[in-house]
């Protein structure tokens, strides 16, 4: 799978330790920073990944910031972009299977490289369920974008 990923400085290390793991299972990785430690605007990076994400049907994105929440927060504000953070792994995956979430927020700072391997596990394993409830209410995230 494409998978595309990025990270502030506090999710700079396990970024990197994710981005291995990922080539190892056989996935196509295209980081798009931040590529050392140094302090970096985490908005900028959420916006490079959500771009990508927008721009190639089925292409998933993952953030790494220090707790989740300010990459969740970034991310919503892409037109397009459904994300969630997941420390838990059902959260992973229920977020694609009920919300067609297409990017996953993680902390690094919150979880360790094992809980993150699950999660993301969790996360590129799940498909959307086609079920007409799930439809209904994404259909309405995408309303919601029209308004603002």
């Amino acid at each position: 799978m494409q998978i595309v990923i990025g990270s502030d400085h506090a999710g700079f290390q396990l970024k990197q330790e994710l981005i291995q793991w990922l080539q190892q299972a056989g996935h196509q990785i295209n980081d798009i920073g931040s590529y050392n430690p140094d302090p970096v605007d985490f908005p900028d990076i959420a916006y490079a990944v959500c771009s990508k994400v927008r721009e190639e049907s089925g292409l998933r994105g993952i953030l790494v910031c220090g707790t989740g929440v300010g990459a969740v927060i970034a991310a919503n504000k892409v037109k397009g972009i459904r994300a969630a953070v997941c420390h838990d792994v059902h959260s992973a995956h229920q977020a694609v299977e009920h919300d067609d979430v297409n990017v996953m927020c993680i902390g690094a700072q919150i979880v360790g490289p094992w809980l993150a391997r699950d999660l993301i596990d969790a996360f590129l394993q799940a498909t959307f369920v086609q079920d007409a409830d799930f439809v209904r209410r994404v259909e309405k995230l995408a309303l919601l974008e029209q308004h603002n």
